[in-house]
């Protein structure tokens, strides 16, 4: 059971970070100046957030003001959330005559913003998922004239659900036609770049959230994509920065060390994402082979590089602890969810609170061998007897 190698298999809550971005942020160190100072030094550190954000903005079909960098995701779902809805209300419009729609398996912290909407007396409500996807039907039948807002995540980083975002567009854009109502579509892309280009035309939102840890990136550093046309607030005060939307001096290297993490994303995706497509498949096969009870979780769209996986009856979170004494990292689910019971996402597909309390998330990015993941499925299968020939 035991491991001599530790192997790292939670990188949907932290990826290693990667060589190319320790050198970036490295580089910049040495331009110590605040980038918003006029003499040399400061100079010489607006050149580099520069350059970052026109690289970030070149990856996501956008014009480099588009960017604007934040300290995580958390921080740019909140001001993509919040923001354009209190852009909204400084025009005179009553919270109650605002309505926002939401992925209700969506990261804390999109569920986090729309609770501060809520209480301020926004309406918010969920949308409806059938079998782990967004019902398009149902969504039809949900907006109303008042709808300013829909938030959703591109990818469950807990199960790895790909969510329609393209079709949640196509049914807005429908609704405008027909009704003038225009609708605004924020979308968590946190965990797509691993998977998929998140070329704003492509993803098809208004704007849309990402995060350097998630990349291989230094943690610390997030972006949202949002054209200028998009109505924003910021939702602090302080200084000017990033067109007034986020306050505070940006953190000049650990932008860099984005902009080189996502860049070495975008070269490696296709060959990685069909590998891990292969990967995916090997494990989960041994697991429901040699597990009994497990369930496979997230419906039958996902991204290749996290498998979510219920194994019914067991304590997952002892099972996490034995797996690390053994000498992997995996985890039950997010980690920004750690005090809750249980997967929130798994509960928000299939309600059942057996199932979604007995997760086990599993997530690799490049580097990660094959016999690195059947080193790791041999480990979980001994656990799983250990725990179940030791459970009263």
């Amino acid at each position: 059971m035991f491991s001599k190698k530790r192997i790292y298999l939670d990188w949907a809550a932290a990826a290693t970070v990667s060589r190319v971005a320790k050198e970036a942020c490295a580089r910049a160190l040495d331009s110590f100046g605040n980038p918003s100072s006029p003499h040399a030094e400061g100079r010489k550190a607006h050149a580099i957030l520069e350059d970052a954000r026109t690289r970030i903005a070149a990856l996501a079909g956008v014009k480099a003001d588009a960017v604007i960098f934040t300290s995580n995701a958390t921080e740019a779902n909140a001001l993509a959330i919040e923001g354009i809805v209190h852009a909204h209300l400084q025009k005179g419009v009553q919270p109650a005559d605002v309505h926002v729609l939401y992925l209700p398996s969506a990261h804390s912290s999109t569920i986090g913003a729309v609770e501060r909407l809520r209480a301020v007396g926004v309406s918010t409500e969920a949308l409806t998922l059938t079998n782990a996807s967004i019902d398009l039907t149902a969504l039809k039948e949900q907006l109303r004239p008042t709808t300013l807002l829909i938030a959703l995540e591109a990818v469950c980083g807990e199960t790895g659900t790909r969510f329609d975002v393209r079709g949640v567009r196509q049914v807005l854009d429908t609704y405008q036609k027909e009704s003038g109502t225009r609708i605004y579509l924020h979308a968590d892309a946190s965990q797509l770049p691993l998977a998929e280009s998140f070329l704003r035309t492509r993803l098809a939102s208004d704007t849309l959230s990402l995060d350097a840890q998630k990349v291989g990136g230094v943690r610390g550093v997030g972006a949202l994509i949002a054209p200028r046309q998009i109505p924003l607030s910021p939702i602090m005060s302080g200084g000017g920065q990033e067109r007034g939307l986020r306050p505070g001096t940006e953190a000049t290297a650990p932008i860099a060390a984005f902009a080189a993490a996502l860049t070495e994303v975008a070269a490696l995706r296709e060959s990685f994402a069909a590998d891990s497509c292969r990967k995916r498949e090997r494990l989960l096969a041994r697991i429901l082979k040699e597990i009994p009870n497990a369930i496979e979780n997230g419906g039958s769209s996902h991204v290749s590089h996290i498998l979510n996986v219920s194994l019914i009856g067991r304590d997952t979170d002892y099972l996490v602890a034995l797996l690390d004494e053994a000498g992997f990292a995996v985890s039950t689910r997010s980690a920004c969810d750690s005090d809750e019971e249980g997967s929130r996402a798994v509960h928000a597909y299939t309600t059942d609170a057996a199932r979604a309390g007995s997760t086990l998330r599993v997530s690799w990015g490049p580097g990660v061998t094959d016999r690195e993941l059947d080193r790791f499925a041999t480990s979980l299968i001994h656990a799983v007897r250990f725990l179940d020939a030791n459970t009263l």
